[in-house]
């Protein structure tokens, strides 16, 4: 049974505000351990094979610049959840909140691994 959370546009923006933090910090998170699989994995099945593949500190400096760059995009998307809450969430149900802001959480960790 849904229950109605009667949240007004200004407490509903505040509520996506509230996750936007543990939404970051997973994207760190995933950030951090995706790079660790990446040296772990290049190092022992790529790097005795490849020559050309190497892990220095340019690579390492570009791969996080396009990494924070990509987090502003992230950023740009979970805003939609907003949107979409406030267009689509006609009965103004928590369930749809957490569901979406679940999907989008997933979404990003499906993005890295």
């Amino acid at each position: 049974m849904r229950t109605t959370s009667n949240l007004t546009k200004s407490q509903i923006k505040d509520w996506w505000s509230d996750k936007r933090y543990l939404y970051n910090m997973g994207l760190i998170l995933s950030g951090i351990i995706t790079f660790i699989l990446y040296v772990i994995v290049g190092a022992n099945f790529i790097m005795p094979y490849d020559e050309e593949f190497e892990i220095t500190l340019f690579t390492i400096v570009f791969q996080g610049i396009g990494y924070l760059i990509m987090i502003v995009f992230a950023n740009l998307f979970y805003s939609l959840g907003v949107t979409e809450d406030l267009n689509h969430n006609k009965e103004n149900t928590d369930d749809f909140r957490k569901i979406y802001s679940i999907l989008a959480f997933g979404f990003q960790f499906h993005y890295h691994f």
